[in-house]
């Protein structure tokens, strides 16, 4: 007879879980308000949802480093406090944007918010584990809800990007599932540091060499294109497109640091058991991502679809921090997504002052640049901010995408890739070009069909958000190297 296994709730440590599930009770608080009153104004659900993201926010800060919890499936390391700081960060700086105008219907689903935070605790999920069945889950529940995020835009093309997503989406969680269940097959483990320690065990094996080349492929093709690197990267330009303009600069972030956290620990894993083959993969990936982005963002027609190949490119140039696999790389990481985070976000965030539901300047295009000429004359702190955020994602210094490429490019030479940094710095300045035309655009042209031009949605939630991503994007100087130290420490301390 089998003896009963006695569980305590002392060793279960279930405040490693208290993050999540603030998060998913206040999507369920929402959802319930909802239902015993549906006339309640937008304004409650905002506030609600930003009470809740504060607490969540509290109680990360609370969890203690290098803990596990749940059955050890829950892991809260340095990298993982972080990541989830930054997540939840970058949350509450895009949910007050849905107080901004009435025209964007989506805000008034209480569905959203609800949406949102379970997104959110799936995010969670994915940086506070090495559990492969748990962070699947936690990516399911997050992509899930994005898709439906972007399809409440309710526009012809919000539909066709929430479908090409969710198509992607599904094909990224085919081939995690793939690659998750070979390495599940070759060391009857699913927690990435038993992984770790059996395949150390067994490398002579021949047999278990080409096994193992065959899971590291799966993965990367599933982060592929959860990271919209080549050539996984067709669908994000189309997606961003169709979704909401703060929405898309939504997506370029948080989402990304989430399965950066994923990456950093599986490929991590991999390199740190001697196979060369997988950094030079990532490497080779990293380049042609950062280059080919370049490229087709220098023959863009509309903003919008610009700063989405800018997108990409950046998270090449991410990328190959990864592939550095030292302390000073996977610093160089966060660094760079919490300075990005700011500027990508306000960047978009502007394309939202000047949105028409009917094209008046392009029969294909939201943001064609025509848009924009001689902002300066119509609308001229709108244009000196958007200068700024394109000054800085170009890496122009002071500003601050600036400092986070100098410590990418400091950290391959440190590791000795100094012709990886030589590329990043050619990769920049081809970049500074595309950037450079809207500038232009908005300082040099005049305004196209200026009569017809109407500013309506500069309300003042809008503009305390974009003002607060300005100050971030110019005061970086002064914060960067506390930032750096703080961010330092917290990965050393979890081994990586």
């Amino acid at each position: 007879m089998l003896e009963p296994i006695n569980v305590s709730l002392e060793s279960l440590n279930l405040i490693t879980l208290a993050p999540m599930l603030i998060a998913i009770a206040g999507g369920l608080i929402i959802l319930t308000i909802d239902l015993i009153n549906k006339k309640l104004d937008k304004t409650l659900y905002v506030m609600l949802t930003l009470l809740i993201l504060f607490i969540n926010f509290g109680a990360v800060l609370g969890l203690n480093v290098n803990e596990r919890g749940f059955f050890d499936v829950m892991l809260i390391d340095g990298i993982s406090i972080v990541s989830q700081l930054m997540i939840i960060g970058g949350s509450m700086i895009f949910i007050p944007l849905a107080l901004t105008s009435k025209r964007f219907h989506e805000f008034a689903y209480p569905e959203f918010f609800a949406l949102f935070l379970f997104m959110i605790a799936g995010f969670q999920f994915m940086a506070a584990s090495d559990n492969l069945i748990l962070i699947f889950v936690g990516l399911e529940t997050a992509s899930l809800a994005l898709y439906t995020l972007i399809a409440l835009h309710n526009r012809a093309n919000s539909y066709e990007a929430a479908v090409k997503y969710f198509t992607m989406g599904a094909m990224a969680a085919g081939f995690f599932a793939m690659g998750s269940a070979v390495l599940y097959a070759l060391t009857g483990s699913i927690e990435l540091y038993k992984i770790a320690e059996i395949m150390a065990t067994r490398m002579s094996e021949t047999g278990l060499m080409i096994a193992i080349f065959g899971s590291s492929i799966l993965l990367l093709v599933a982060f592929g294109f959860k990271l919209s690197l080549f050539p996984f990267h067709t669908w994000a330009p189309d997606v961003y497109e169709g979704a909401s303009a703060p929405l898309a600069g939504y997506m370029s972030v948080v989402p990304k640091v989430a399965a950066f956290v994923v990456s950093i620990r599986i490929f991590g894993m991999y390199i740190d058991l001697g196979l060369e083959w997988v950094r030079w993969t990532i490497l080779i990936l990293a380049v042609i991502t950062m280059t080919l982005a370049n490229v087709m963002a220098l023959v863009q027609d509309d903003v919008k679809r610009m700063l989405a190949y800018s997108s990409i490119s950046h998270a090449g140039f991410i990328m190959a921090a990864l592939a550095l696999d030292t302390t000073e790389g996977n610093t160089a990481i966060f660094l760079y997504y919490a300075l990005f985070m700011f500027t990508n976000l306000g960047a978009f965030a502007m394309l939202w002052i000047s949105r028409h539901k009917v094209r008046r300047f392009h029969k294909r295009y939201d943001h064609p640049f025509e848009k924009f000429a001689g902002l300066i004359q119509i609308m001229p702190m709108g244009a000196v901010i958007m200068a700024i955020f394109m000054l800085s994602l170009a890496g122009v210094p002071p500003f601050s995408v600036f400092w986070g490429k100098i410590y990418v490019m400091q950290a391959a030479v440190n590791a000795g890739y100094i012709w990886l940094a030589v590329i990043m710095g050619l990769n920049s300045a081809v970049a500074a070009y595309y950037y450079l035309k809207l500038v232009v655009y908005m300082f040099l042209k005049d305004p196209v069909k200026s009569v017809d031009i109407v500013y309506y949605n500069i309300s003042k939630p809008l503009m305390v958000i974009i003002g607060f991503a300005t100050v971030a994007t110019v005061t970086a100087i002064l914060y960067i190297q506390p930032l750096v130290s703080y961010l330092y420490y917290m990965i050393s301390a979890s081994g990586y």
